[in-house]
């Protein structure tokens, strides 16, 4: 009787460590730091990227993606729970609201479709999580790197659409910014609540475009 006792206490015991040690990452910021390799001749679009910072903000099933560079701010917020996703270019004084639904943004996103990772048994510490390296490989045959860690679960993917299918979040990844490799390290987690009007959209000061129209330039 006590080994059956001793056996359900060791279950109960692991179950719970399995379960505490995976967080819900449901509400909170990662920024990610971006630094670019390129063996382009002339490496203007390189620097200005490099030094550039992606912070992501995530509340329940909303997200807001916001990338800073040089050149400007180019934010996006992502609906869970509708599939729609907003756009906000703010380059200068250009600047432009895209709305997307969410066929549009499987469309943007199309060269991910199919994506197929292999695992491998390399890990390494980034932001203070544990991640395991894995290799995604594309349709047309392009691959990138990415670490991601089991210990964060993201309640809602679609802010790295690249990664979504991985059994974790993603805290370091490589990304194709024309003749350049792009990598994002996440330096920064922090689980303080985001505020809802974080995921506001402006009401002026944009001009409003649909995703075929964007798509067609912004003229």
């Amino acid at each position: 009787m006590k080994g059956r006792f001793a056996i359900l206490n060791g279950l109960i015991l692991f179950s719970f460590i399995t379960s505490f040690a995976q967080i819900n990452f449901s509400e909170g910021s990662i920024v990610y730091n971006i630094s670019v390799n390129t063996n382009d001749a002339n490496p203007k679009l390189a620097d200005g990227f490099d030094g550039a910072t992606n912070t992501i903000y995530v509340k329940g099933n909303l997200s807001r993606s916001e990338l800073v560079s040089v050149y400007g701010t180019q934010s996006t917020i992502t609906d869970g729970k509708t599939g729609n996703v907003t756009v906000l270019k703010e380059y200068g004084d250009k600047k432009y609201l895209i709305n997307m639904t969410h066929a549009d943004w499987v469309e943007a996103n199309k060269k991910y479709d199919s994506i197929t990772f292999t695992y491998e048994n390399e890990f390494k510490t980034i932001a203070g999580y544990k991640c395991q390296k894995a290799i995604g490989k594309l349709k047309d045959g392009e691959s990138f790197t990415v670490y991601f860690t089991k210990e964060l679960i993201p309640e809602n993917a679609d802010f790295q659409y690249s990664n979504r299918s991985l059994a974790g979040l993603a805290l370091e990844y490589e990304s194709n910014l024309e003749k350049n490799k792009v990598t994002f390290t996440a330096v920064k987690i922090n689980f303080d609540p985001v505020p809802a009007s974080k995921f506001d959209l402006p009401k002026t000061g944009f001009r409003v475009m649909t995703y075929q129209e964007s798509k067609r330039g912004n003229k």
